[in-house]
């Protein structure tokens, strides 16, 4: 591969970093008494758009705003055939960023469901943080 335009390596490597803060703020969550289950449900769903951007933006493909997982995750797969199992598996994450945020909703997650989240959400972002190059990584 030849050497990466500065900006495209930047701009990737700025989406990881939020990817981070994400799973960060979620880790958080989970540690608060009671722990946030809400809060972690939304950082799981904002980690797995993050990851998938920076996939999208190492690629050169663009994309339209939306918190559909499926969607940006199809833009993922056709890249990187590998992905579409964990894209399959994040594609309910995508919820996560309303349904539990506003009045009128379940209030929170089950333990189980956050769990699941994050299991998702690491898997995914591994997964992509691996098909990067070592420079992005690092």
């Amino acid at each position: 591969m030849s050497t990466p335009e500065p900006n495209r390596l930047a701009e990737t490597s700025a989406w990881l970093h939020r990817t981070g803060q994400d799973m960060r703020a979620a880790a958080h969550g989970l540690k608060a008494e009671p722990p946030l289950l809400d809060d972690v449900a939304f950082h799981c769903q904002q980690a797995c758009e993050k990851a998938m951007r920076a996939f999208l933006i190492w690629h050169g493909i663009p994309f339209r705003e939306t918190h559909d997982l499926a969607e940006i995750g199809e833009e993922c797969v056709a890249l990187d055939p590998t992905l579409a199992d964990l894209v399959k598996q994040a594609a309910p994450l995508s919820g996560y960023v309303w349904v539990f945020r506003y009045p009128g909703g379940p209030e929170e997650p089950t333990r189980e469901e956050t769990s699941d989240a994050l299991n998702i959400t690491h898997s995914l972002m591994q997964a992509i943080i691996e098909r990067l190059p070592e420079e992005i990584r690092g």
